[in-house]
């Protein structure tokens, strides 16, 4: 589905047409789902006082999937071990490329193995193009496919991985250091990554309800002077979001293997007041989404002017960025900033 839905018209919405709107999160497993719609919303089966207590209750998205992951813990082991093999392989667009063909090459011979595993969704199609694959040099290639073959012949099962835009250093620092977790540790952490793949798939489907300014989510920054021990007054700060609609967001790896910069759309430009805050969220509403942003903050022009030294020359530290991430619309993110001309560190708040 191209459209998202809104949250309050999708609760209305008879068993077939809500399995189609959100019944593919979890990877071929309508009945993750299914069972959620039946045991709360299902008009037939259910008491009319059950139903609409239902609706009042999912306010938003991230209750709404808190309440349907329930029934993949709840599920028993068969059931969840079921789900995770549903998942096609990781590697899957890098085993159809071509492969050198060499009789003692096991890695080739694994890739032409793997070729028919073609039945996909869509959505895994688009999630592993992500994935920065594409650029592996052949001892990287080698090594991936050593770690993806023992991960498999281990867990029985395929490695998944939940990381929106991941570089291929990602990808394989992850499958290095899970592949020596224990079956029940690797077990709960698949589950987990599973859950985190529907709810990213759940956002591009379903908004906020009519009504509503929003999923309830804001961003603001603090910025501390820990040199002076005060607050950072009249800092100059700007909110960058990074483009996920442009070329560089479908590669974002340069011939190198290296991760390519994507474009920075400038959303807003602040100045912290007298308790070095910004008198209000930078995001809110409508315009507080999921991805990736980046805090520009000025910290030289800052102790240029509140320095007992009076920064000359070369600052140490000129232009701080800090790139984060807001993965839930329904949260506050607080993402400040406590700075020294020569340090600084940040931290995820509430």
């Amino acid at each position: 589905m191209d459209d998202k839905i809104k949250l309050n018209l999708l609760l209305s919405l008879p068993p077939a047409d809500f399995l189609v709107h959100i019944g593919g999160i979890y990877e071929k497993s309508p009945w993750v789902v299914e069972r959620f719609y039946n045991d709360n919303l299902s008009p037939s089966l259910l008491d009319p006082n059950v139903v609409a207590a239902t609706k009042d209750r999912i306010s938003n998205v991230k209750i709404l999937f808190d309440e349907i992951k329930r029934y993949v813990k709840d599920g028993g082991r068969e059931r969840q071990l079921e789900l995770l093999r549903s998942h096609p392989d990781l590697c899957l667009k890098l085993t159809t490329d071509p492969v050198p063909s060499k009789k003692d090459d096991k890695s080739a011979d694994d890739a032409r193995d793997n070729r028919s595993s073609t039945d996909i969704t869509r959505e895994s199609r688009q999630e592993q193009g992500r994935a920065g694959l594409s650029t592996l040099t052949p001892e990287e290639r080698t090594k991936f496919h050593e770690l993806n073959n023992g991960y498999k012949a281990k867990f029985q099962f395929p490695f998944i991985l939940a990381v929106r835009n991941a570089s291929k250093y990602t990808v394989l620092s992850a499958l290095e250091g899970r592949a020596g977790s224990s079956v029940e540790e690797e077990i709960a952490c698949a589950l987990s990554q599973v859950d985190k793949i529907a709810w990213m798939r759940l956002l591009t489907r379903v908004d906020y309800a009519e009504g509503s300014e929003g999923h309830g989510g804001f961003l603001t920054c603090h910025v501390l002077d820990t040199a002076n021990g005060t607050p950072a007054s009249g800092m100059r700060i700007e909110l960058y979001r990074l483009n996920e609609d442009g070329p560089e967001y479908n590669n974002n790896n340069n011939k190198n293997g290296a991760s390519a910069p994507r474009q920075r759309i400038l959303i807003g430009s602040f100045v912290t007041n007298s308790d070095g805050r910004l008198g209000g969220p930078a995001l809110s509403g409508t315009d507080f989404r999921e991805g990736q942003y980046e805090w520009a903050f000025y910290v030289g022009d800052y102790f240029a002017r509140h320095s007992s030294s009076r920064i000359s020359g070369t600052p140490f530290l000129d232009v701080v960025p800090l790139r984060f991430g807001l993965d839930d619309p329904t949260e506050h993110y607080h993402v400040p900033l406590l700075a020294s001309p020569w340090s600084y560190s940040t931290y995820r708040g509430s």
